[in-house]
């Protein structure tokens, strides 16, 4: 699934992402280092994966989008 960064806190490593339909999902230090990321910037658009849908999506990996 894609979304588009929209906060990101290189300390605690937690941010969140906003989905296409808006709605904004948090993750964790364990999805964001699953993603092997070093840096994400708000408004980059990434690909997430987890479980659950709309608000109660619970996020397990963060990375860019690639085309």
């Amino acid at each position: 699934m894609q979304a588009t960064s929209y906060t990101y806190d290189p300390v605690t490593r937690c941010g969140s992402v906003l989905l296409d339909d808006g709605t904004p999902v948090e993750f964790d230090a364990a999805a964001f280092d699953a993603g092997g990321l070093l840096l994400l910037r708000p408004g980059q658009r990434v690909r997430i994966e987890g479980t659950g849908e709309g608000a109660a999506l619970r996020i397990s990996l963060v990375t860019l989008q690639t085309f």
